[in-house]
C-alpha cells in the first residue's frame, strides 16, 4: 500500500506530498495522522529543514475532508475526525519554518484550510478553490473561519464562506488569497522553489523570529506587538550568523549562515 504523505528533502528544503491522487488527495484520518507525524518532525529539525513546500499528487491539491470515510463515522468519530484536522493544521501553522502551499490543482474545504494555514500560497492557473462546507450542511472546521477574514478582511470572507462559492486562481490573487499564479505546474514548481531559495539565502534564526513577530503581534495591539518584535529581536543578538553577516559585510562577501 502506497504511503498517504510523501517526503522528501532537497538541501534545506522539505517536500510534503498529499499522496491520494484516486480521491484528489481527500483527507482521511490515516492521512492526518501521517501528515502529523510529518509536521512534527519538521518541527524537531530547524536546523537541517529551513522551508517547506505543500502539494498534492495528481491533478489536485487537496479535495478537502474524505466524504466517502465521513459517511462510515458516528457523531463521536466525525468529532475526533474535526479535532485532528485542527490540531494538525495549527502544528502546521505553528512550525518555525516557512512554509509555502503549492496548490496544483483543487483545493476546497479542508484542502482550502490546509493552505491557508502555510504561510504563502502560490496556485497553477487552472486550479479552482473555495471553502465549500455550506454547500454539504457543515462549515469549516479546521480554521477557515478565522483564518480566512484575517487574510482577507471579513465581509469578504463571509461571501466565500457562505456561499460556498469556488473561485479561480485568478479571483484568489485579486482578493490577496494567493501570492502568486503559475501558468502551468512547472512554472508553480520554479515560483515555489524561487520564494524558498530566497528565504534560505538569509539567516534562518533571524527568519524563525520574524516570523514568531509577525504571526504572535498581529492579533494583538501595536504596543504589545513592539514588545513581542523586540524580544524576537533580543533573540538573535547573540546568534553567531549575526555575527557572520557583519564579518561577511567587513570582507565584502556573502554571509555563511549556519542556523547557530
Amino acid at each position: 500500500m502506497s504511503r498517504p504523505v510523501l517526503w522528501e528533502k532537497h538541501g534545506h528544503i522539505g517536500y510534503i506530498r498529499l499522496n491520494r491522487p484516486d480521491t484528489l488527495n481527500a483527507l482521511n484520518y490515516d492521512m492526518l495522522i501521517a501528515l502529523g507525524e510529518m509536521v512534527e518532525m519538521i518541527g524537531q529539525s530547524p536546523r537541517d529543514i529551513r522551508a517547506v513546500i505543500i502539494g498534492g499528487e495528481g491533478r489536485a491539491f487537496c479535495a478537502g475532508a474524505d466524504l466517502k470515510e465521513r459517511r462510515t463515522l458516528n457523531d463521536q468519530q466525525i468529532r475526533r475526525n474535526v479535532k485532528k484536522f485542527r490540531e494538525v493544521f495549527s502544528s502546521l501553522e505553528r512550525l518555525q519554518q516557512p512554509t509555502i502551499a503549492a496548490i496544483n490543482g483543487y483545493a476546497f474545504g479542508g484542502g482550502m484550510e490546509l493552505a491557508l494555514c502555510c504561510d504563502f500560497r502560490y496556485s497553477i492557473r487552472e486550479a479552482k478553490m473555495g471553502l465549500t462546507e455550506a454547500g454539504l450542511g457543515i462549515i469549516p472546521g479546521a480554521g477557515g473561519t478565522q483564518r480566512l477574514p484575517r487574510l482577507i478582511g471579513t465581509s469578504k470572507a463571509k461571501e466565500l464562506i457562505l456561499t460556498a462559492r469556488k473561485i479561480s486562481a485568478d479571483q484568489a490573487f485579486e482578493l490577496g488569497l494567493l501570492n502568486g499564479v503559475a501558468d502551468d505546474r512547472e512554472q508553480l514548481k520554479e515560483m515555489s522553489e524561487g520564494l524558498a531559495a530566497e528565504i534560505l539565502a538569509n539567516a534562518p534564526l533571524a527568519v524563525y523570529q520574524a516570523k514568531r513577530a509577525i504571526d504572535e503581534g498581529i492579533n494583538t495591539d501595536l504596543d504589545s506587538g513592539m514588545d513581542l518584535e523586540f524580544k524576537a529581536y533580543e533573540a538573535v543578538i547573540a546568534t553567531k550568523d549575526r555575527l557572520e553577516a557583519l564579518e561577511a559585510f567587513r570582507e565584502k562577501r556573502s554571509p555563511r549562515f549556519t542556523g547557530e
